[in-house]
């Protein structure tokens, strides 16, 4: 049993970081000169910010993922959890691939609808899970302002 569970963690944290590594190959290969172009706000954290706050979330997601399903071993929540992934992985392929801030703001509220949903799920299941997952409503929150905030300065 003991190896099933390691096995589904990492399972879990493959799926939830193979999607940052199309992301992050989008936005390398389209984010400039468009990026450098555009109004930021003066609140937009430096580039080098992105790299380890991404993966200490990843990290807090992917176990707090792991925590409800080897509770309760329910589907539902791992399910809403990879399709909250898919909305996550494809905010970068919108904003830097497409270029197009607003439609990236919708799936960005998408995903705090799917965060929320989850910490509600995670909160009957697991206290710690939804205690994980603070930190990156908090994020996906911020992230909500700036993508606003890009949004607006560019219009």
């Amino acid at each position: 049993m003991t190896k099933k569970k390691y096995l589904s963690f990492g399972i879990i944290i493959l799926i939830t970081f193979l999607p940052s590594a199309i992301g992050g190959y989008v936005t390398s290969s389209f984010k400039e000169p468009w990026y450098s172009q555009i109004i930021l706000p003066a609140f937009n954290p430096p580039s080098w910010v992105f790299g380890p706050v991404w993966t200490t979330l990843y990290i807090l997601m992917s176990v707090a993922a792991w925590k409800v399903w080897i509770t309760n071993f329910k589907i539902n929540p791992l399910k809403i959890y990879f399709i909250h992934i898919f909305f996550n992985s494809i905010w970068s392929i919108i904003f830097f691939g497409f270029h197009s801030p607003f439609i990236a703001l919708l799936d960005l509220i998408i995903i705090l609808i799917l965060i929320i949903y989850l910490m509600k799920l995670y909160y009957k299941i697991n206290f710690f899970s939804f205690f994980l997952m603070i930190p990156y409503f908090i994020w996906s929150f911020y992230a909500l302002i700036l993508n606003t905030s890009i949004v607006i300065l560019n219009n």
